[in-house]
């Protein structure tokens, strides 16, 4: 029988076992947290999210055009935003409306990919959209992709719906200023591009659209050719890339797929000219093209992926019956050589930015482009962003 005297101890023992245990974790256990902290010393990091929504009817052939083939101009731009001392991570997401190949009951309107950092996925969904029809109801889409989106509670995020089309923004059963209110709850900035002349979108409540979030107001001739200008680094820029796409070493289910998936948006890009390819060169060689859900090296770099419970089956062919040690060894050398490359297209980019803008000083671009990029700015100096 045990003493009250001992049952004291015991109990006073067994606390101190687990008081011990907690605060005295194994070495490496407590290593690897130092590791992490120090890794990702800024874990609530700030977003640029963009939602594009796009007029699909009959009439936007053009528009569509333009997107597919300013995205990388877009991104670029984007690339170069900071928040102080950091690269905010960029999410973009699509939706198309106005087409009557699409749901009636739910206002025809689509979300063609929700918000994502993944550059070729959202190329391979903005390739794939046709115009057809239709009703546009501008109200009905800003609030489904407000209802349906993770716009997040980071007040330094800059958060931004960028709506173009060119039928009047009244449409709908869901009325335009309802959106609106809602937006500015969740700290939304609605940027409104009118397809067509300047007055007719002001006649037709676009520009009103704008103004009840302090959004910008734009039309563009969204018929317009885009125009891209060729530079003598254009054919460097390009060899970089086809040595920077061997570097990526795809495992797992999706592997082998979104290597080829790589492939066929490097050729989406130079459908729209050779230009254009350039620019998706130069956007794959940003802080924005991550893709650690299926390449070893950005999955290992991002703590996604520990090279030790990698089974034989997920790793790629020519990984396959390599020792730990030899597969850390190649991983390593792909992620030096990508690094070495990514710098050379972006040196070589500056000198292709000045290039291009001396050539292009007389020439007023009224594109899609154009207007996102320069509302972007205008609104991220709002939230203390800079650009480079």
């Amino acid at each position: 029988m045990k003493t009250p005297f001992k049952t004291l101890i015991l109990s006073l023992s067994l606390i101190g076992f687990i008081a011990c245990n907690a605060n005295n974790k194994k070495p490496q256990e407590h290593l690897a947290e130092i590791v992490k902290t120090e890794k990702h010393p800024h874990p609530n990091k700030q977003f640029i999210k963009v939602a594009l929504l796009l007029d699909t009817s009959n009439s936007m052939d053009g528009l569509i055009d333009q997107a597919k083939a300013q995205l990388w101009d877009i991104v670029n731009e984007l690339s170069y935003a900071k928040y102080g001392q950091d690269k905010p991570n960029l999410q973009i997401a699509l939706y198309e409306y106005g087409n009557d190949g699409l749901n009636g009951d739910e206002g025809y309107i689509r979300q063609v990919i929700s918000f994502s950092n993944d550059l070729d996925d959202i190329s391979k969904e903005l390739f794939s959209l046709t115009t057809n029809g239709g009703n546009e109801y501008c109200g009905q889409v800003i609030q489904t992709s407000l209802n349906q989106l993770n716009w997040g509670n980071n007040p330094d995020d800059l958060k931004l719906i960028f709506i173009a089309g060119n039928e009047p923004f009244t449409q709908g059963k869901v009325n335009y200023k309802d959106a609106a209110t809602n937006a500015n709850e969740k700290d939304v900035t609605i940027n409104t591009i009118f397809c067509g002349n300047y007055s007719q979108g002001i006649s037709t409540n676009w520009k009103d659209g704008a103004k009840l979030t302090n959004g910008d107001y734009i039309a563009i001739n969204h018929n317009q050719k885009t125009v891209h200008i060729a530079s003598p680094y254009d054919d460097k820029i390009l060899i970089l890339n086809r040595q920077l796409n061997k570097t990526y070493i795809g495992y797992g289910s999706r592997g082998r797929d979104k290597v080829a998936e790589q492939a066929i948006q490097d050729r989406n890009a130079s459908s729209y000219g050779y230009a254009n390819a350039v620019k998706r060169s130069v956007s794959k060689s940003s802080h924005f093209y991550k893709n650690s859900s299926w390449d070893l090296v950005d999955a290992i770099e991002n703590d996604e992926v520990v090279i030790e419970d990698l089974k034989e089956e997920t790793l790629p062919k020519e990984l396959k019956g390599k020792s730990e040690t030899e597969i850390k060894a190649y991983v390593e050398a792909m992620k030096k050589e990508r690094a070495i490359i990514q710098k050379q297209i972006q040196d070589l980019n500056v000198k292709r930015t000045k290039y291009i803008s001396e050539q292009a000083k007389s020439k007023n671009n009224n594109s899609l482009e154009s207007a996102m990029t320069k509302a972007i700015k205008e609104q991220a100096k709002k939230k203390k962003y800079t650009w480079n």
